[in-house]
């Protein structure tokens, strides 16, 4: 409560403040803003970035440069007081309580307003310097128009980062590179025409597929229904925040990996061969390949190539389990 009512006075002082090309936790802008602004940037031939990775960012976040940087604009010594022993408050590690002297804790409504003013320190500096840059929390692209002036931006930003904000970068996982190499709030970026378009990247391809191996689990103890519903809920959630990108193709293969997992659901939970008798004969098929099917020794995973004369698309979509390229093709918005 305490902790949301600073947030509640010290967002209308600081909101004015921020950078317009700071989007993360701000009333009224979203990832998709952000992602939109690095398009437009890179449309106007900005097209090397240099991707900054702050090293655990909230962990070491310095508290007397943030106690330093919040007085400026706040004269209450009441609230600073209040803020200061809120960064203080320290957590209970293993059991032990540990007084913390370096972070922001995360969670709580204070935290990404308080990550916004310490940030606010780097936008100015890039603004003042004359860069092109977007900023999602700690997580900022700087837009350069050649791979030599990203070099030298990288290098004069790390130090004032490291020797102004006190905060760490890493220099492994920092990089400049041209921006169809370089992976923002999970999408990738391609050039096309000469003009620069969105698409699912890589790695978040591999955790919307590991996640929906936990949703369709063929061994999970759970009904068809509450499967189903942990499905779509998953499916439509991920492609709202993914719709930027030009992602048919991957789709519709990642839609036919899905029918054959829920395939093999079905197979598990037929267990005997009298089960996968009846279940199989219900869908029209000669007697002689119900009966083949049925005794077909197969584990889940094979048996769910053979089901696909049984458990058609159609069918699979009947259940409830929507492709989805179709939810896509509804709300595609590149």
């Amino acid at each position: 409560m305490v902790q949301q009512a600073i947030a509640q006075v010290l967002t209308p002082i600081y909101e004015p403040q921020f950078s317009e090309t700071s989007y993360g936790f701000r009333p009224n802008r979203r990832a998709h803003d952000a992602l939109r602004k690095c398009q437009e940037y890179a449309n106007d031939g900005y097209c090397y970035v240099v991707d900054m990775d702050l090293e655990k960012f909230f962990d070491t976040v310095s508290q007397s440069k943030l106690i330093e940087v919040l007085s400026r604009s706040i004269k209450d010594g009441r609230v600073l007081s209040l803020i200061h022993r809120y960064l203080n408050a320290g957590v209970i590690q293993h059991g032990i309580f540990e007084r913390s002297e370096k972070g922001v804790p995360q969670g709580g409504p204070l935290s990404p307003l308080l990550s916004n003013v310490m940030l606010n320190e780097l936008d100015k500096e890039l603004e003042k310097r004359g860069h092109k840059f977007v900023r999602y929390a700690d997580d900022c692209m700087i837009l350069c128009k050649s791979r030599k002036s990203a070099e030298r931006t990288m290098s004069g930003i790390s130090k004032f980062i490291e020797r102004k904000l006190f905060l760490k970068v890493n220099k492994e996982k920092s990089v400049v590179a041209h921006i169809s190499k370089v992976k923002f709030l999970g999408y990738g970026f391609y050039i096309f025409k000469g003009k620069c378009r969105f698409k699912l990247h890589e790695k978040s391809k591999r955790k919307m597929k590991r996640r929906l191996c936990e949703i369709l689990n063929r061994n999970k103890g759970i009904s068809n229904e509450a499967r189903q519903r942990r499905y779509m809920q998953y499916i439509i959630g991920w492609l709202q925040y993914f719709k930027l990108a030009d992602m048919k193709a991957i789709l519709e293969n990642v839609d036919e990996w899905i029918r054959r997992r829920v395939r093999a659901v079905y197979w598990k939970q037929w267990k005997k061969v009298k089960t996968r008798y009846r279940m199989i004969r219900r869908y029209g098929i000669p007697e002689w390949k119900v009966h083949e099917m049925a005794n077909c020794r197969n584990g889940a995973w094979r048996a769910a190539l053979m089901l696909k004369s049984v458990l058609t698309n159609k069918e699979i979509a009947s259940q409830g389990y929507m492709p989805m390229t179709s939810y896509y093709l509804q709300i595609y918005k590149n």
